[in-house]
């Protein structure tokens, strides 16, 4: 079809506004980049914007030889798989029921979900009872408690609730167990809001900072957030041995630029994976009329 004059100017302006919203977000990442890999006096005299100016990788070498930062990456690591795998089996386990007009309960049970969205349980209470349940300094206090977000769940549902009941009918006809029917039928069909809720759940776990700061008290087992907040109230910490060995190529300043990097680059690089089942269309061809 043809575009009118109307349409290309549209279009025109679709284009800049979000090539402009893409470089609003991108400059301060591209900046941080710039600043890690700029000599110290460049970067504190403010003369670094997007590309580095005296070119070193010192801050670098020093951050990926931390063997502390190593170990914080690998606990967040380890959080944000098991926790995003748990969150994603108990979300579609609550969400397939509840998507289903004839489940009895499913009004008392929605409205109870409902509520916890309204009113969030109290810090003290909350943190009273973890400490009950003996997940104190565990990192399973950093997963359990938050392990179905009802956002999230409320997504699935809805999707659940979006698929031809034809579905089930033909599947019931066939012999299918309700297990057969969410694992052979609707979860194959459902990979664009798994991916997506996944990817809600994943960058949650792996930005765990409150918890963290309420249930873990041994720094061995702080996650790479709290080593991130830690460096950057006290980053004298990690320039203190090459200073005094006499190694200036880097500073605080490049220091902390670095680390910020290396705890959010490896989320970032797992958004283009996920990106082709951001668009719905998985339903189409499902069913012959």
């Amino acid at each position: 079809m043809k575009l009118t004059r109307g349409d290309k100017t549209f279009q025109l302006f679709n284009y800049l506004f979000l090539f402009a919203a893409a470089a609003t977000m991108l400059m301060p990442l591209l900046q941080l980049l710039a600043v890690s890999f700029s000599s110290p006096i460049a970067a504190d005299s403010k003369q670094v914007f997007l590309l580095p100016v005296e070119f070193t990788t010192a801050s670098w070498k020093h951050v990926l030889q931390n063997a502390g930062l190593w170990k914080s990456f690998g606990i967040t690591v380890y959080i944000t798989i098991v926790g995003t795998v748990l969150s994603m089996l108990f979300s579609v386990l609550t969400a397939y029921p509840l998507a289903h007009k004839d489940f009895l309960l499913k009004r008392p049970i929605m409205l109870g979900i409902i509520i916890t969205m309204i009113f969030n349980a109290p810090m003290i209470p909350f943190f009273l009872t973890v400490r009950e349940l003996g997940m104190m300094n565990s990192l399973w206090a950093l997963i359990l408690p938050g392990i179905i977000g009802t956002f999230n769940m409320i997504i699935i549902r809805t999707f659940f609730m979006g698929l031809p009941k034809e579905l089930d009918d033909s599947a019931r006809i066939d012999g299918c167990s309700d297990a057969g029917i969410l694992f052979r039928i609707y979860l194959p069909l459902s990979k664009p809001v798994l991916a997506t809720v996944s990817l809600f759940y994943a960058v949650g776990y792996w930005n765990t900072f409150s918890r963290a700061v309420l249930f873990i008290r041994d720094p061995e087992k702080w996650p790479l957030q709290m080593k991130l907040r830690a460096y950057l109230t006290s980053p004298e910490e990690l320039a203190a041995v090459n200073m005094f060995l006499g190694d200036y190529d880097f500073n605080t300043t490049t220091l902390k630029a670095a680390t910020i990097l290396f705890a959010t680059i490896p989320i970032v690089l797992v958004y283009p994976y996920l990106q082709k089942y951001f668009v719905k269309g998985a339903m189409l061809g499902s069913l012959k009329e």
